[in-house]
């Protein structure tokens, strides 16, 4: 179970959650295959998410369920030790004092992917309250 990772890897997870899928196939045949499924997971694909839970992602499935509001994934991921995890999940969630805590701890990159799970978990909850859009589930 990786649970760190170089700078250019970060960056490169955050252009696959803005929608890069040529980053997100890289990240997955080039040995990043958890953050590659982390991306349809945080896009609400039930066989992602359960991917992630039992191939030692636990902490992955927990940073976005603190991103939909789930306080119990946070108080997970501290009581794990995850706190960057923790802080990107609650910035995702929308609380800028996670995402200056990252910034000001020196986790920019990590700031950077909370951002962009923000931007996709806006853009769904936008989705899911417009009356326009036909449901494609």
């Amino acid at each position: 179970m990786k649970t760190s990772y170089p700078a250019k890897i970060l960056l490169a997870w955050a252009e696959a959650i803005g929608g890069n899928k040529e980053i997100r196939e890289w990240l997955s045949s080039n040995g990043y295959q958890e953050l590659s499924v982390f991306v349809f997971a945080l896009n609400n694909k039930e066989d992602a998410k359960k991917w992630l839970m039992h191939n030692g992602y636990q902490h992955l499935a927990a940073t976005i369920a603190g991103s939909e509001g789930k306080s119990d994934a946070i108080e997970w991921l501290k009581k794990y030790h995850f706190d960057v995890l923790a802080h990107v999940g609650m910035s995702g969630d929308g609380h800028d004092s996670s995402f200056r805590w990252l910034v000001k701890n020196s986790h920019r990159e990590m700031a950077i992917v909370s951002k962009r799970i923000q931007d996709v978990k806006d853009r769904i909850e936008q989705d899911n309250n417009d009356v326009h859009k036909i449901s494609t589930e």
